[in-house]
């Protein structure tokens, strides 16, 4: 995967500086196109400060003057707004789930510009992974990432975002601990920056796509949040004042062994009715296999044969929804964030299954509740949102060489 180049940028700037930069390249991306002076308006800023910094982002090439000027109110020179230049570069998103990883190119905005998904070798019929390699793995989406950079050779990559669930320390960009697909204290950023030659950085799933929605989602603005994410992995992230908590090598949000009360299913921990064995993808797939609704692993497989009328796939995917309510309401009532949002894949594509979501947390908070913002592309943003948190929070620094 080729270098990229942009003007190097000296000295290092300051906290205060990295706090500067953060908030008036997020009011371009929230606001632009937008004129200079709104922007200072809406930071606090000086305008000479915001002339400065805007000055820097466009030779890093981040922004971009937009082609209509606007005409101020009174008889001086029109305002020229300022927009995100969405054209020159990407981030890589990389998000390592049980059955296959998605590698994914997205754009300053968080959008996915173009992904594939690379199926695990060894994964058998049941969607299990008897020791999914992780230098195998890592090395087919490092791979993946370059052949999906070959096809747009006008893009150039500031980084890469890794995101997977399970334990991953952001700081030592390491998973810890991934049993479904037996990884442990995998160097996931040592491993992808040696293969590709980018800045790679790391972290959960859940605490990504809290990233994605402050910046991208439908939860900018915010104060606080909390990110329940259901897939074949159950986790949960919390974030407050713009800042996710991650805890001590970042072990926050293990939530899989929260006892689910009446639940059934054995955990491999010893227990039975585990949240992660109640609420995973792998347990609906199942069930839905000995319904005889399908006969794969797949849960969209499940939500198509519920679109079709299946009533026994309905029931499925509403009785799910509405134990992940449950789930979600005791964590409310621990944390007592302003706003929820929840990645299922019932709740994505299902009004009946949002009904049973919000219903399952209680009619007090139910209208906190919503949906992730990226029901077509979850996974590659997740890992995308990782290098962009970093753009985002110290744009100075962004050169390709050093996201």
């Amino acid at each position: 995967m080729p270098r990229t180049e942009a003007p190097p940028v000296s000295p290092p700037p300051t906290s205060r500086r990295r706090t500067s930069a953060s908030v008036v390249l997020r009011s371009v991306l929230e606001h632009g196109p937008v004129a200079r002076s709104t922007i200072s308006r809406l930071t606090g800023l000086s305008p000479a400060s915001v002339t400065d910094y805007c000055a820097r982002f466009s030779e890093l090439g981040l922004i971009r003057e937009s082609e209509a000027p606007r005409r101020s109110q009174g008889v001086g020179r029109p305002h020229v707004p300022l927009d995100l230049d969405d054209s020159r570069f990407v981030v890589g998103g990389i998000h390592v789930a049980v059955p296959y990883t998605t590698v994914a190119l997205l754009d300053l905005r968080g959008r996915v510009v173009d992904r594939r998904e690379l199926r695990h070798e060894g994964a058998d019929a049941a969607g299990a992974v008897d020791g999914a390699d992780p230098s195998t793995v890592l090395a087919r989406a490092a791979d993946g990432l370059t052949a999906l950079l070959d096809r747009s050779p006008r893009l150039r990559a500031l980084g890469v975002g890794f995101a997977a669930g399970g334990w991953v320390d952001r700081d030592s960009g390491t998973v810890v601990e991934h049993p479904l697909l037996g990884w442990r204290e995998v160097p996931v950023r040592e491993v992808l920056g040696a293969r590709t030659g980018l800045p790679v950085h790391v972290d959960g799933h859940a605490r990504a796509l809290v990233n994605a929605e402050r910046l991208f989602g439908r939860a900018r603005g915010g104060r606080s949040m909390l990110h329940l994410f259901a897939g074949n992995v159950v986790d949960a992230a919390f974030a407050t004042h713009d800042e996710v908590h991650h805890g001590p090598r970042s072990q926050a949000g293990a939530i899989a062994h929260l006892p689910v009360p009446g639940g059934t299913e054995p955990c491999p921990c010893g227990r039975t009715g585990c949240l992660q064995v109640e609420l995973s993808e792998r347990t609906l797939c199942e069930r839905a296999r000995r319904a005889g609704v399908t006969d794969g692993t797949n849960p969209m497989h499940v939500v198509a044969a519920a679109a079709a009328g299946d009533p026994e796939a309905v029931r499925l995917l509403v009785a799910r929804a509405g134990a992940v309510g449950r789930a979600t309401r005791l964590l409310l009532d621990v944390l007592n964030p302003e706003t929820v949002v929840v990645t299922e894949v019932g709740v994505m594509h299902r009004e009946d299954c949002l009904a049973a979501l919000r219903e399952g947390v209680g009619d007090a908070r139910a209208a906190s509740v919503m949906p992730t913002s990226f029901p077509d592309s979850v996974l590659a943003v997740a890992g995308g949102s990782v290098a962009l948190d970093v753009l985002y929070r110290d744009p100075l620094a962004s050169s390709p060489e050093a996201i």
